[in-house]
C-alpha cells in the first residue's frame, strides 16, 4: 500500500505596507501581493493596496477573534494553517514589520512550523510622519541621532522598567514615539521629571501620509492640552526635539491642491484604482463606492461567435476598455492571437480604450478628436461606408453610434460584458455622506449617474445635494441635471485625467474664494 505524500508547505511573506500612502509600498511588496493566494492585512495597512492581490483571498484582522486590536496570535495561527496547505500567504503590516510590529513572535512560529518565509521591509510611520509634515528628523544644527520608542507601556505616573526615561530625557537628538497617544500625559511627565526642558518643541501627527493627516505642534508643557483641544486620536506619531522647530508649514504634502478633500469614486472597482491614485497624488482622501460592477456577457455564445468571425469584418469598433478586455480574453481562450483578425481595422472611442488596445499590441486606426459617441460616429461615417462593421459594446447604453453607422454600413453588434448595479453602500462612505463630509463625487458616465441615484434611493436628494458632482462629459452632465442635481465641474477632456483636473481646478477656485473672504 503506497503512502500519500504530504504537500510541500507554501511561503509566508511579512510585507511592510508603509504608513498609508499607497505609493510608499516597495516594489518587492507589490510582487508578493501579486503572487499571494491569501492576504491577511492589518487595520493600519491601506486596504487599497489589495488591488495588487487580485487572485488572493483577503482577510482583515478586524474579522479575526481576539481582544487586542492587532490580533497577532490569531493572525499567525491562520497564516501557519494556510501556508502548511501549500499556499502563498502575505501578512500585510502597516509601516515596517520589524519595528514595533511583533514580527519576531511570528518568525519564531514559522521556524517552529518549518515554513519558509521572507521579511519585506516597509517605510515606518515615524519616518513618513516627519517627512510628510515637514520636519527633518536629523539636522546638522540640532540633531545627529534619532531614537524610536514605543510609548504604549507608559501608565499614569509609573515609569515602565524596560524603558530608561532618564536616558531618553537626556538623549541628544530626536525622539520618535509610537503608540503613545493614549499615554501622552504620562510620557510628558516622564520626560519632564527626568530633566527634558518643558519648552522642547513637540509635534503630534495623526494619519501620517494620508490625505486626512493632521498635525498639532506645541511645547512639551502644552502639548497634552493642545492635542485634547484639537481632538486628535490614534493612530498618531509623537516627535520630540529641537528639529520640530524647523518645521516648514504647511508642508509640501499639505500644500497639495486636494489635501484633506474627501472624494468618492463611483467607477467599477477594477477601474477605480487608477483614478483614485491620481486623486491621492493631489492629497485627497479617496474612497471607492462602485455603483456598477462589470459582469460576463449576457450571451457568451454570441460573443464567441463574433470573436471567431472577427476577420470577416472590415472594422471593429470598441466603445470601452471593458469591451477590449472581454473581446481579447475570449480570443486568447480560443487559443488564437492577433493574426486571426486578418486585415480588420480598429476604432476606439477614447484614449483609455486605445490604451487597452495598445497593451494588446494593437494600434487603433481611428481615434476621434472628441471622446464621445457623436464624434466617433461622425469620423467613422466615411471610412465604413459600404463596409461590414462589428460594434463591441456593453449590454446597455446609447444607441446613437449603432444607428448612425447603420445609415451607411452593414453593422453587427455584440454585448461583450454586462453592467450590474450594486445594491449596498460601504459603511464608511455612508457615514461620510450622512455627516456631510463628502467634498466631491465623480460621475464618469450616464449609466453611473442613474445607478448612483438608484443606489442611494431616498437618501440621494439629501446626500448628493450637499456635495459637489464632477462629470466626465457634457452628456453625463445633462443626465445628472435630468436627475435633478447640479454639476459643480465638468471635465474639459472626457477622460479620467480630465475629471481629476476638473476637481483640482474647482478646489483651487474655492480656496481662492475662501482666502479673499478671510482677507
Amino acid at each position: 500500500m503506497s503512502e500519500t505524500k504530504a504537500s510541500p508547505p507554501g511561503w509566508v511573506y511579512l510585507v511592510g505596507a508603509g504608513p498609508g500612502d499607497t505609493g510608499l509600498i516597495t516594489l518587492r511588496g507589490v510582487e508578493c501581493l501579486r503572487q499571494a493566494d491569501v492576504v491577511v492585512y492589518d487595520r493600519l495597512a491601506n486596504a487599497e493596496l489589495l488591488v495588487h492581490a487580485s487572485k488572493a483571498k483577503k482577510i482583515g484582522l478586524k474579522d479575526l477573534p481576539g481582544n487586542h486590536a492587532e490580533r497577532c496570535d490569531a493572525a499567525t495561527d491562520l497564516i501557519v494553517q494556510e501556508a502548511l496547505t501549500g499556499k502563498t500567504v502575505v501578512h500585510l503590516k502597516g509601516g515596517d514589520p520589524c519595528l514595533f510590529g511583533r514580527c519576531w513572535d511570528q518568525v519564531i512560529r514559522f521556524e517552529q512550523a518549518g515554513l519558509p518565509y521572507e521579511i519585506v521591509p516597509g517605510i515606518t510611520s515615524g519616518t513618513a510622519a516627519a517627512a510628510y509634515c515637514g520636519i527633518p528628523l536629523t539636522h546638522r544644527g540640532y540633531s545627529s541621532a534619532v531614537a524610536y520608542v514605543t510609548g504604549h507601556q507608559v501608565s499614569g505616573d509609573r515609569t515602565p522598567p524596560n524603558l530608561d526615561w532618564s536616558a531618553l530625557a537626556r538623549f541628544p537628538g530626536t525622539l520618535v514615539i509610537y503608540m503613545g497617544m493614549s499615554h501622552l500625559a504620562g510620557i510628558v511627565r516622564a520626560l519632564t521629571r527626568h530633566g527634558r526642558s518643558p519648552t522642547t518643541p513637540v509635534a503630534v501627527i495623526q494619519w501620517a501620509s494620508w490625505g486626512r493627516q493632521r498635525t498639532v505642534e506645541a511645547p512639551l508643557e502644552r502639548i497634552v492640552s493642545e492635542v485634547e483641544k484639537s481632538g486628535l486620536e490614534p493612530p498618531a506619531i509623537v516627535i520630540v526635539g529641537e528639529v520640530v522647530g524647523q518645521r516648514i508649514t504647511p508642508s509640501w504634502f499639505e500644500r497639495r491642491p486636494l489635501f484633506g478633500r474627501r472624494v468618492v469614486v463611483t467607477r467599477p472597482r477594477h477601474q477605480a484604482s487608477e483614478l483614485m491614485q491620481r486623486l491621492e497624488r493631489h492629497g485627497a482622501v479617496v474612497k471607492a463606492m462602485p455603483v456598477i460592477t462589470i459582469g460576463p456577457p449576457p450571451d457568451p455564445a454570441a460573443l464567441d461567435l463574433a470573436v471567431r468571425n472577427a476577420a470577416n469584418y472590415d472594422w471593429i469598433v470598441f466603445t470601452s476598455s471593458n469591451g477590449v478586455a472581454a473581446f481579447f480574453d475570449r480570443l486568447a481562450n480560443m487559443g488564437r492571437d492577433l493574426r486571426s483578425l486578418g486585415t480588420v481595422q480598429v476604432a476606439a472611442i477614447g484614449p483609455q480604450t486605445a490604451s487597452s488596445l495598445r497593451q494588446r499590441q494593437l494600434l487603433p486606426d481611428l481615434l476621434p478628436a472628441e471622446y464621445r459617441s457623436e464624434a466617433l460616429a461622425e469620423e467613422l461615417l466615411r471610412p465604413v461606408e459600404g463596409k461590414r462593421v462589428l460594434l463591441v459594446r456593453a449590454d446597455r447604453g446609447r444607441e446613437l453610434l449603432r444607428e448612425r453607422l447603420r445609415s451607411v454600413a452593414d453593422v453587427a453588434e455584440v454585448a461583450a460584458y454586462s453592467q450590474v448595479e450594486c445594491i449596498t453602500v460601504d459603511d464608511e462612505v455612508a457615514n461620510w455622506f450622512a455627516r456631510g463630509e463628502v467634498d466631491y463625487v465623480t460621475v464618469t458616465s450616464s449609466n453611473i449617474a442613474r445607478a448612483l441615484v438608484r443606489l442611494l434611493g431616498d437618501k440621494a436628494s439629501a446626500w448628493l445635494g450637499r456635495t459637489r458632482l464632477v462629470t466626465i462629459s457634457p452628456l453625463t452632465s445633462a443626465t445628472v441635471r435630468e436627475l435633478g442635481f447640479e454639476v459643480a465641474a465638468e471635465a474639459a477632456k472626457y477622460t479620467a485625467d480630465g475629471v481629476v483636473d476638473a476637481i483640482v481646478d474647482h478646489a483651487r477656485h474655492l480656496s481662492c474664494i475662501n482666502v479673499s473672504t478671510q482677507t
